[in-house]
């Protein structure tokens, strides 16, 4: 009890951090963790990248193989591919080299602990934790975990305890997703992130085609490079588009569908089909989704179903 008659909590327990591999979600993980005083005493490494990655973000960390990475922490992060991710927890749990009580996280979104059963059967606590954040391999990635949502699942009680306590001592605000409910978690991040990143570049790419050659006079050529102008026309407009079904919902939709404005929706498909027949086909699909949201008119939605005189 301090002089204000408040008792004091224990600290955290100090842990001896082990990562395989020292991948960008490795690396920022392991960041943030030292940054609460856990120690990263080492990680695994094998491509030029990874290595170089280390020595930048890790200096006082070793890197060794898997084997010995995994032999000696209190805490083993498993931040591999998906694919990846099986076959390196059924080779450490055969070579035995992890000790009983360690605790064991991997950051896959679509797994939960099942895969982990070979190295519990060992005696460790298995905890999947994975960071709803995309990351750069760079130093802002630490900084976005503070303010990440990260999909916590584990076998019992204690195990969402330890999972919870690791997030929040890093910044983040961790969300249980129950074992069974980890490949629709997954697909619906995937979905949101992935396909925007596909929406956006197509839209950049029929902007650039719409303005390309029209440039006022000592205005910046439109080109390929990103970040060009046609990046900065459609950046306020995305940047909106998102604050606002973020706080609104679907109620946020604007538009030629939202307006069931069947003649432009056609027009639209029109000179798309002109650029690329593909991003046509990608506007026709959100389109109709959009409209089966929205409620739009028969016409509007013949059109997009390709049963439509707007064709």
């Amino acid at each position: 009890m301090n002089d204000f008659g408040i008792i004091n909590a224990p600290a955290p327990a100090r842990l001896s951090v082990g990562i395989v591999s020292a991948g960008r979600v490795g690396t920022a993980l392991g960041v943030a963790l030292e940054r609460v005083g856990h120690v990263v005493g080492s990680c695994a490494a094998v491509s030029d990248a990874s290595k170089a990655r280390a020595r930048t973000r890790l200096p006082d960390s070793r890197v060794l193989p898997v084997d010995e990475v995994a032999a000696h922490c209190d805490l083993l992060i498993l931040a591999v591919p998906d694919t990846e991710l099986d076959g390196l927890v059924r080779g450490l749990a055969a070579t035995g080299t992890v000790r009983p009580g360690t605790i064991v996280v991997h950051t896959s979104g679509a797994h939960g602990v099942g895969v982990l059963a070979p190295l519990t059967e060992h005696g460790v606590t298995p905890l999947a934790i994975h960071p709803a954040m995309t990351f750069t391999g760079h130093d802002e990635d630490t900084v976005h975990l503070g303010s990440a949502c990260f999909g916590i699942t584990a076998a019992d009680e204690i195990g969402y305890a330890i999972a919870q306590s690791l997030v929040l001592e890093i910044g983040g605000e961790p969300v249980r997703v129950t074992e069974e409910m980890r490949p629709l978690y997954h697909a619906a991040l995937a979905h949101g992130s992935n396909h925007l990143i596909t929406l956006v570049s197509d839209a950049v790419e029929v902007l650039r085609v719409a303005l390309g050659g029209q440039e006022l006079l000592g205005q910046q050529l439109v080109d390929t490079e990103p970040g060009g102008v046609a990046e900065r026309v459609i950046r306020p407009l995305l940047t909106a588009a998102l604050d606002n079904v973020l706080r609104r919902g679907p109620a946020a939709l604007t538009g030629p569908v939202a307006r069931g404005d069947a003649s432009a929706v056609a027009t639209h498909l029109r000179v798309l089909e002109d650029v690329d027949p593909r991003i046509a086909a990608g506007y026709r699909a959100l389109s109709l989704r959009s409209a089966e949201r929205a409620g739009a008119n028969p016409q509007l939605m013949e059109i997009l179903e390709g049963t439509g005189h707007g064709e």
